[in-house]
């Protein structure tokens, strides 16, 4: 690769990383004089057709993420090299180290540090989140620290395109293996949750220096994440906060459902735990209303010895032998009627003191997915889907089973968890990225599913061809669901004007027209009298013309002086052998009166060959000009003021 051009611009000067899918290069775009990065793909995955698409998809829609936490993509493309082909990303060129070469140095990250990587990394998570982007590979490989210490999030969008096709027992895999989701090591669905669980298990071994989970193979990694609990990082690093720590555990949650509900929400504890970084004896109480914590037991034989200490202090007055049975039932009696009115009284003061905190559950059952999410949301409460599920008894996207039983009290944005019904007709969504629209409606339809389209314009994909598809193909649904197409109009056409060419170097000229996404057409040499060689002295398009990017643009450039190149460039040699020898036909042209200047510009046709015989700028004072000019018998002239077109003259007849 070192020294390959693609797409004309990106000169590849070394290899700076390598991983799993790709191989990293530095590179130099000669157009805007600047390094950049370029991620290329390894071989193995080029012949993946299906993960080829996947991969230029969401390395697209990655290209739209812009935040200071997040390396740019400049571009996506594919370059023929041969009987190959290179699929490449060209992003911003980091100067810095990746995260984990910096755990590597350092063994582990103070907690200042951590936080401060922490709070940046999930900045650039709470921005790809928030346009539809999950990353799914979230690890310290995919992360730089610039040398100004600023966090830099790469790899967005491109770990979804991995198929099972791609999973190996190579080190890069397991690498990602060791911070794979529980869900994600099953197979199963994952949403931003599985980014807050990665970036769990990232903050874990930057705090502590080592990785929750090792194993022999990545199956034996996968399993523990499934299967076993996290060791508690303040046992390896005992200066970690117990708020710090509270967010990690929240985070590693085995059930996507007790980890943050978004993003947003573990920004605002880490910021929280940084401007409280001094008092490490802050207890998160956040939590204790929605989740299970372990509460310490207590020790019986303290409560005996407290009673104890407590009796020995009491004053003790002597009893009548007698009566100690009756004091021990009346005591029995008090102790119950105190116990019962507690009890009765609870229930009484509940209402009045937290009824008006408490919201009621609505029954969400047999209700459409939007409906019940709407009736949730209006209440203050969360809404989680947990599942979806094959179900003939409810129609798709209705509501099978809540969590919280109808007319239960929970609190204020308490999350109500939900299992949607697929429906029981369901057909699997048929790929139809790449084809064209006729075969894709057709073979949606043959389905039983209906079609709806949209079109934005692609560099890559022919016209009227698919571009991607929503749902996915491989996903069930019912019959009759609309499949949106999103449908390529081709290259986006731009208009830019025609610029004044003539009288500039033609090297200057090639390189501004291809700035403006035009194209440079035919280049010829004419003499000229008034120009030096290499100036341009006619352009096909005049002046503040609007054209369509990628119209091809003809120009003339100067030879230099004309001299006597029209009677001894060999030309008459063809005169003598076919009896037709060129002589001298006199002009006369009268000059424009209403402009101080007019370029003449004379065109000569002659035996099917164009060629500009003389071009001059006249003042307008001279009236009228007197050329003589040669041609053979039947030639014409063309005559151009100013380069509009004036006349065709025709001589020799």
């Amino acid at each position: 690769m070192i020294g390959k051009i693609l797409s004309g611009r990106y000169e590849i000067l070394e290899q700076i990383g390598g991983g799993g899918m790709a191989l990293v290069y530095k590179a130099k775009c000669q157009l805007l004089d600047r390094f950049v990065a370029i991620k290329v793909l390894k071989d193995e995955f080029v012949n993946d057709d299906e993960f080829v698409r996947k991969f230029r998809r969401e390395s697209q829609a990655a290209a739209s993420l812009s935040h200071p936490n997040i390396v740019n993509i400049y571009d996506v493309g594919v370059e023929n090299d041969g009987n190959n082909q290179i699929y490449y990303i060209v992003m911003e060129y980091i100067k810095g180290k990746t995260l984990k070469e910096i755990i590597k140095e350092k063994n582990k990250l103070s907690i200042e540090n951590t936080l401060e990587y922490s709070y940046q990394i999930a900045g650039a998570l709470e921005n790809a989140h928030k346009n539809g982007i999950v990353h799914r590979d979230i690890k310290p490989h995919n992360i730089m620290i610039t040398e100004d210490n600023r966090v830099k999030v790469t790899d967005f969008g491109i770990a979804r395109a991995v198929t099972n096709s791609t999973v190996t027992t190579t080190s890069n895999v397991l690498g990602s293996v060791h911070y794979f989701s529980p869900e994600q090591a099953r197979g199963g669905y994952t949403d931003e949750k599985s980014d807050i669980y990665s970036l769990g298990i990232v903050m874990y071994e930057m705090v502590t220096g080592q990785l929750p989970y090792q194993g022999e193979s990545p199956i034996t990694v996968a399993l523990k994440h499934v299967q076993e609990d996290i060791k508690p990082p303040r046992e390896l690093n005992s200066s970690i906060p117990v708020t710090f720590e509270n967010i990690i555990l929240k985070c590693v949650q085995k059930r996507q459902a007790d980890r943050y509900s978004n993003i947003t929400e573990l920004i605002k504890d880490i910021k929280r735990v940084e401007d409280n970084i001094g008092d490490f004896s802050m207890e998160d109480t956040n939590n204790y209303d929605s989740h299970t914590k372990i509460i310490p037991a207590i020790n019986v034989e303290d409560v005996d010895t407290m009673k104890k200490t407590k009796d020995i202090k009491q004053v003790k007055k002597p009893k009548k032998k007698d009566s100690g049975g009756k004091m021990v039932f009346l005591g029995i009696l008090l102790a119950f009627l105190l116990a019962t009115s507690i009890f009765f009284g609870y229930f009484r003061l509940k209402n009045f003191f937290v009824a008006g905190d408490l919201i009621t559950v609505p029954d969400l059952r047999g209700k459409q997915e939007e409906v019940a999410k709407k009736e949730v949301e209006d209440l203050g409460l969360q809404f989680k889907v947990v599942a979806r599920v094959k179900n003939s008894e409810f129609k798709a996207g209705e509501v099978i089973s809540q969590n919280e039983d109808p007319d239960s009290k929970v609190k204020k944005d308490y999350p109500i968890e939900v299992t949607i019904s697929e429906g029981d007709n369901l057909v699997k969504v048929p790929n139809v990225v790449n084809k064209p629209l006729a075969e894709a409606e057709s073979m949606l339809n043959d389905e039983g599913l209906k079609v709806d389209l949209q079109y934005e314009n692609s560099d890559t994909v022919p016209e009227n061809t698919v571009i991607r598809q929503e749902p996915n193909s491989g996903e069930s649904v019912e019959t009759g669901t609309r499949i949106t197409l999103i449908i390529s109009q081709g290259e986006e056409v731009k208009s830019v004007i025609m610029p004044k060419y003539t009288g500039k170097n033609i090297e200057e000229v090639k390189k501004d027209i291809v700035k403006l996404g035009l194209v440079v057409g035919e280049v010829r040499e004419e003499p000229n009298d008034n120009l030096e060689k290499g100036i341009v002295i006619w352009q096909s398009y005049n002046q503040g013309t609007t054209l369509e990017t990628k119209t091809a643009v003809d120009l003339y450039v100067s030879s230099g002086p004309i001299g006597d190149t029209d009677n001894d460039n060999g030309d008459n040699d063809d005169n003598n052998e076919s009896g037709n020898k060129e002589s001298p036909i006199t002009f006369t042209l009268t000059l424009h009166q209403d402009r101080e200047e007019t370029r003449i510009k004379i065109i000569r046709i002659q035996e099917g060959i164009s060629k500009i015989v003389h071009e001059k700028t006249y003042k307008a004072d001279e009236g009228i000009v007197t050329l003589t000019l040669q041609g053979k018998k039947g030639s014409q002239f063309e005559v151009y003021y100013d380069d509009m077109y004036q006349d065709t003259i025709p001589k020799n007849e």
